[in-house]
This record gives C-alpha cells, structure tokens and sequence, in this order.
C-alpha cells in the first residue's frame, strides 16, 4: 500500500497532539495517510504499554488512518544504531510516502529531537540502492526517499517554517488525544486512572495549553487554530496566491 504521509512520533500520542488536525485535513482531501510510532511509550508515569498500544488503534481507527505500525525501540534509551536506523527504513521503503512528518528537532523530551534525527536519517538512508532490505516474508525491497520532511512542533514554543490551518479539525483532534485517556485528561473514559500518579500531562489544564497553542499558532496566519512546522531546506510553491 503507497502512502501519501507517515506521520512518525517516537511515542504513541506524539501524533495526535501535534499534527493530527493537519492529518485529518488531509484524509478530508483523499490523502492515503499511515503512522509510525518508535517505541510503546512504556516509561510513562501512567498506564502501561499494552493499554497505549489499545489507545493508539482506537485512535488510529476514529482518526482514519489506513496503518498504524509499531518499531518497539526502547522508550527513553533507543539510540542512534544502524538496527534502528534499518527499522525505519524498512517502513519507509513498504510505504513509500510523499511526505513524512516527524518529531520535533528540539523539544523538552530528550526522545523527541533524537527521533527527529534519527527519523530524518533513515528517510536520507532509505533512498541509496545500496542498502538492501527486505519485507518479513523475504521479498527485497526497493530505494524510496520521501520528497520532504516537515517536523512537527511539540512542547517547546519553536518557530514554525509553515503553519497549519486545522481550525475545522480542532474538535476532532480533541477526541483523538482523549483517546489517550491513560495520559490526559478525558471526561468521558470508560476506564479511569485516578489511582495513578498525576502527571503535568494528566490534568484538564494540559487540555486548555493544547488549546492555547494551537490558537497561538493560528492567529500569525488569521486563523483560530494552527499546527506549526520545522524543516531543513526551504519550502516550495507552485502559486502564491495558495498562500495565507
């Protein structure tokens, strides 16, 4: 299956709260879009793996998205190694996406800017013929490197190359981080995790922070809510007239 985006966040819920509006606006548009996360998210203070990895297909699934992968690297102590390197070449090379959308390059999580670049890295690597790779049934797999990545932003308040309009998708994107109801805030969770410690992520006030962000993103471009992003060499355009 050819993908035009992979989004890729070395936790699972990177996605949905920093470029999950501009993934809906996408699938709105007929844009076959897929999801890569590196590690199970296992070191976080709530939850466990296994209820991430449900709470990541259920989003996954409202979000719709056509796949939802997992690498399984070492949430928190995955390193810049060729095994891992390899891992997401060979997901790149299965999908071969336009576009990949990545974790942030610098960010409060020390995970976050090591996966910025080792996602970028891999997408260089995943393009020289020279590399072999094959699928899980031996089948060799062909060169691909994306035509651009963009970096998504996070925690820190980085300046955006490019910003997003997702104002029509704000509400949905709300629903797909409370997917996460082990990790954030969710009013209506079937499960609840008040036994578990508190976290600066775990509280309504983290909800009304998203929110802000995503207005303070907006209003630059005129808009009520945006998603920002980073990248390396310069954006092109065909018409000038396309933009805000």
């Amino acid at each position: 299956m050819k993908l035009d985006i992979l989004a890729i966040g070395v936790h699972p819920d990177d996605i949905e709260l920093a470029c999950s509006g501009t993934l809906l606006q996408q699938i709105d548009q007929g844009k076959k879009i897929g999801i890569l996360d590196l590690t199970r998210g296992e070191l976080g203070s709530r939850g466990s793996a296994e209820i991430r990895d449900q709470e990541a297909a259920d989003s996954a699934k409202l979000m719709g998205a056509l796949v939802r992968e997992n690498a399984r690297m070492a949430d928190g102590f995955f390193q810049h190694t060729e095994e891992n390197l390899l891992k997401i070449v060979r997901v790149v090379r299965r999908y071969q996406p336009q576009i990949v959308l990545a974790n942030a390059i610098n960010d409060r999580h020390p995970d976050h800017g090591r996966a910025a670049k080792l996602i970028s890295d891999a997408c260089f690597l995943a393009g020289l013929v020279k590399i072999e790779t094959q699928e899980a049934n031996g089948e060799p797999q062909a060169k691909w490197r994306p035509q651009a990545i963009y970096h998504y932003i996070q925690d820190y308040d980085l300046k955006p190359d490019f910003v997003v309009d997702i104002t029509p998708y704000i509400d949905k994107k709300m629903e797909l981080i409370q997917c996460f109801s082990s990790q954030f805030f969710s009013p209506n969770a079937k499960e609840t995790y008040s036994e578990e410690p508190a976290t600066p992520i775990s509280s309504k006030s983290f909800i009304d922070f998203l929110l802000s962000k995503s207005r303070s993103l907006g209003r630059p471009i005129g808009v009520e809510h945006g998603e920002g992003y980073t990248v390396a060499r310069p954006v092109g355009v065909r018409d000038i007239c396309d933009l805000l």
